[in-house]
């Protein structure tokens, strides 16, 4: 993994928080996740769901509880929610690296709240072409995975 992969935080908790366990060594389900988030590219997201889908096994709240614990190490901000919302607490740090990578988003409206952007799905949305065991997710801007 290269350094400007992560900026040392993670999704479901901060960098050094205590809710972060420290384990000698990461059970076999979550390294696999973060292997596949490890390779998508940079400007695309997959969501939870893709990535259980990917990996034929577990389903979005494992992804979810993965990444949480131990998605600090990886491109965090690639694995989202499939409505394209970005990650409560983490919406800044997130867009920041959305807007330096060139992943679609699409401007909130000047009614919602904090006026922050979402994911623009159909063109963000990668499908795991040419990488692994061949198992991608539906892709092609559908939302499969809620």
């Amino acid at each position: 993994m290269s350094q400007d992969q992560t900026d040392g935080s993670g999704p479901g908790a901060a960098p050094g928080d205590a809710a972060t366990p420290a384990y000698a060594e990461l059970p076999a389900y979550a390294e696999r996740v973060l292997d596949v988030a490890d390779l998508i590219p940079p400007g695309r997201v997959m969501t939870y769901g893709d990535v259980a889908e990917w990996l034929g096994e577990g389903g979005p709240r494992q992804v979810g509880r993965a990444m949480a614990l131990y998605g600090s190490a990886v491109p965090w901000w690639r694995v989202v929610r499939a409505d394209g919302t970005l990650l409560p607490a983490h919406e800044l740090r997130a867009l920041e690296h959305y807007r330096t990578e060139g992943t679609p988003l699409r401007e909130a409206s000047r009614h919602a709240e904090g006026h922050v952007p979402r994911l623009d799905m159909r063109r963000a949305r990668w499908d795991g072409g040419g990488a692994g065991p061949g198992r991608g997710p539906g892709g092609g801007g559908e939302e499969a995975h809620t």
